[in-house]
């Protein structure tokens, strides 16, 4: 993984500017309408500035050819909070990279940097229709807390994941 880079932007259109990449994404998602707006959204990914926060790319090492979106940020609850906003990773890749493993990979690596930073646990909040989803999270070890209206204003299935 890597930061986005301005280069990125018409693999970033192309990734979410595809319906099936990002059909899952929130409760009312849009497609990308020009690489103008990846350009944008590549600056708001390089701006957060944070030691174990972040939005990356996830790339082929051996070419450096790009997957898809790898992130780890704090996600606001929906309803009153209870304790500190969770940190939240999600992911999403090209359908060319699907079922190879690279989502598995990357979340694994980015939790166990988070991990070594001192963060204590990860959640993913996953549409329930999102089968490929559910199931890295299960291979990640992810315990499942059921369904949520906690988080983006919808029902999601919530898998949370202790980093101790």
């Amino acid at each position: 993984m890597r930061p986005w880079e301005l280069e990125d932007a018409a693999f970033l259109f192309d990734l979410e500017s595809r319906w099936e990449t990002v059909r899952y994404l929130t409760p009312n998602p849009t497609v990308m309408a020009s690489v103008d707006e990846a350009v944008a959204s590549i600056g708001r990914r390089r701006a957060i500035d944070h030691p174990v926060h972040g939005i990356w790319a996830i790339t082929l090492a051996e070419r450096g050819r790009l997957l898809g979106n790898l992130l780890l940020k704090p996600i606001t609850m929906s309803s009153a909070l209870t304790r500190l906003e969770p940190v939240e990773i999600g992911w999403h890749l090209h359908p060319d990279a699907y079922g190879r493993g690279y989502a598995t990979e990357a979340a694994d690596a980015v939790m166990l940097d988070a991990a070594a930073q001192g963060l204590e646990s990860v959640v993913a909040v996953v549409d329930p229709r999102n089968d490929a989803s559910q199931r890295v999270c299960r291979r990640l070890g992810f315990t499942e807390r059921g369904v949520s209206h906690d988080f983006y204003g919808a029902d999601y299935i919530v898998f949370e994941k202790s980093l101790l």
